[in-house]
Formats: C-alpha cells, structure tokens, sequence
C-alpha cells in the first residue's frame, strides 16, 4: 500500500464551510438563501450566443491557442476605461475569478507566521485562499462602516509582526451587506499609507448599488498602495472565471509571475467572450436590470424581517447594495445549532462563524436574496422566525 506524505499546507486547507451546507440543503422543499450565486435569470444568454459565434467566425484559432499570461489586451483595456480612476491596462492582470487573483496575492505576499488584517467577519474564501500559506489572519473590528481605524492601528503589528496586507470590502461587503462610508475609506487608506501597510481592496459586488453609486475606491486614493480586485462574476455570469487585479508596477511583476505558475493564463477563448459582450457600453444598459431585479428582492427580505422577526430580538443589516443581509442572533444562540432547526421546516442559510478570523461571533447568520422570489423569501422568513422561536 502506497503512503502519501502531505506537505504541511496541505493540513492547513480545508472545505468551504458553504459548499457543505449546500450539500445537505440541496434537496427538493429547501428554500436556500445560503449560497452567494447570483441569479441565473440575469445571464445575458443572448449577448452570449452573438459573441461566441463573432469571436470563432472572427478569431476562432487564436481564441483556442495559447496567449500571453497577463491577459487580452483589448479586455484590459476595456477593463481599465471602465474603472472610476485613471488606470494604466498595463496595470491590469486577468485572473481565473476573483479566488485565483485571492490565491496569487497570497502567494506573493504571505509566509508562514505574517500577519494578515481582515475585517470582523470577513469573505470566507478569502480566508480560505490565504490559510495555506499559513499566515496569522487577526480580525479587525468593524461596524457598518467597515474597520475601525483605531483597531487597524492597533492591530497592525511592528518589527517582523508588522501586518504584510490589509483584506478590505469596502462595498456591499460579503458576509454583511455593509458599504465603508467615504470618511472611513479616507481615513483608512491616510492610516495605511501613514503605517505603511499596503491594502488588497475586494470589489466584486462594487457594481450591485440599489440607491446610489459607491464612493471612491481605495485604490483610487492611493494607487501604488493599494491592490484592487474586480470580476465579471456578478454582472455577467460566474461560469466564465473572469476576474483581474489592478496592482502597482512595483509588485505587477511578481503576480504575474505566480500567475504564469499557475496557469500560464486565463482562457482566452473566455476572454474573447466577455471583450466581445461588453463593447459598445454593454454593462451600461445590462447592470441596471440586475440592480432593479436584486433591489425587490432585498426589499422583500427587509419586509419580511420587519415582519417575521418582531419581538425576537434579532438584528440586521440594511444592504444598500450587493446580494447579503446579515443576521444577529440573541445572546447565546447558536447559528450552526439553530441551522438544523431550519432545514427542518424548509429554509437553510450559513452560520456566521466561519466569516470570523480567530474568535467567531457564533449567534450570526448570513442571508443571500438574489436566487429567491419574494413568495420564497416570505417562506423562507417565516421558517426561520419558527426555528429562533423553537430553539432551545
């Protein structure tokens, strides 16, 4: 019998805690409001059809050959017309998704023992592309405006604890549904420059507002201090692992190099796809169906937690964009616990501890509206306002 011998990474990796949730909710009667996917309905399968046929008339072998590792240039070029500050598409790496572009940062950036900042709670894969390199992630904490400067300042470390990153939301975040005011995203990039402490700025959901466009990014305000990851997952469909990472010449180099490792480069048939869909002002006319489509269905959960949840004692958040709402238990109640409860009568969603860095909050949950109908969410809101009642 052959022994595998692991390397010790290999320990430190681990499942997606919401892909095993799935698992046992992906059965006939669940209403789901666990997974982070956005609505099939707003797949521009149309466009799709146009593009993949223009793009093999047109370019067909060079869309199925090898290409260069940082990417389509007309797709960075569009890419970088698109961003709300003047950026350089040499500037600009296409990734395989946002988790890839997670992955080469923290290769680049981490050894075993450095310490990484990231928001109370935090994106679960982020978390989970970093522990492989074995870093020391600390949680920073966070209210609806996201990191508290005086606890980043305190948190960041000196001498070779010094922090190596800062991982920021500042949008529509996942798991909260929180958005970093303009104030905080100011005085937050001024503490990292002051502390030197370079910032990876997370926007995959930057596009999603309901009111109002976001303020500024980060890296807008201080672009050689300041890596910026955006991806065409939730705007055009999470099936073509389209991402990229705007980053500074003076560490472009080494992403590009990891990524090279890797991958040698993102397909470039899919690529070619998404330049083709998105010229002539494409996302212009199709993000706001998705913003209009995911504004009533947020609506419909705000109202049905209003609704189910009064004398509970259980807060939320108020997303003003994105696709999660975030859930705060009684003292005491445990989500993983009360999960089983829900399942029970028809509904599930994801408890909120893995989301933590360290320490987690256990009487959290998140909410995801985008894949369900109104019909579905006041189900679904009920069932779960029944297992909070029924806990025990």
């Amino acid at each position: 019998m052959t022994t595998w011998t692991l390397a010790e990474r290999a320990a430190k990796m681990n499942s997606s805690a919401i892909r095993e949730i799935l698992k046992l909710t992906d059965r006939p009667g669940i209403i789901s409001m666990a997974g982070g996917l956005p609505s099939p309905k707003a797949f521009p399968l149309d466009a799709f059809t146009a593009a993949c046929q223009s793009v093999m008339e047109r370019d067909g072998a060079a869309a199925l050959q090898y290409s260069t590792t940082e990417g389509f240039a007309p797709l960075r070029q569009a890419i970088a017309d698109f961003l709300p500050w003047d950026v350089n598409p040499e500037q600009i790496l296409i990734t395989t998704g946002s988790q890839q572009a997670l992955d080469l940062i923290g290769k680049v950036f981490l050894d075993k023992g450095s310490r990484l900042l990231v928001e109370k709670p935090t994106y679960l894969g982020a978390l989970q592309a970093f522990t492989p390199m074995e870093p020391v992630a600390v949680g920073v904490d966070s209210d609806d405006e996201g990191m508290l400067i005086e606890d980043f300042a305190r948190q960041v470390g000196s001498g070779a604890d010094k922090a190596r990153v800062a991982y920021v939301l500042p949008n529509f975040q996942n798991p909260t549904g929180r958005t970093m005011s303009e104030a905080r995203r100011q005085a937050l990039v001024e503490k990292a420059k002051e502390l030197n402490i370079p910032l990876v700025e997370d926007n995959p959901y930057g596009d999603l507002w309901y009111e109002q466009e976001p303020a500024l990014p980060l890296a807008a305000r201080n672009p050689e201090g300041v890596i910026y990851m955006g991806s065409f997952s939730k705007v055009l469909a999470p099936g073509l692992r389209i991402g990229f990472i705007v980053a500074p010449a003076s560490v472009y180099g080494k992403l590009t190099q990891a990524k090279q490792a890797a991958d040698l480069h993102t397909p470039s048939f899919n690529q070619r796809v998404v330049a083709e869909v998105i010229k002539d002002g494409f996302l212009d006319r199709h993000v706001p169906t998705i913003r209009a489509m995911y504004k009533v269905q947020r609506d419909a959960m705000l109202n049905a937690l209003e609704r189910e949840m009064a004398g509970l004692g259980v807060s939320w958040t108020r997303p003003v964009g994105g696709m999660f709402l975030w859930l705060q238990l009684p003292e005491g109640m445990d989500a993983q616990q009360l999960l089983a409860g829900a399942v029970e009568r028809g509904m599930a969603f994801v408890p909120g501890a893995p989301f933590y860095a360290g320490e987690p909050q256990n009487n959290t949950l998140r909410l995801s509206y985008v894949t369900v109908t109104a019909e579905q969410i006041d189900k679904g809101i009920a069932a779960l306002a029944e297992a909070i009642k029924a806990y025990a």
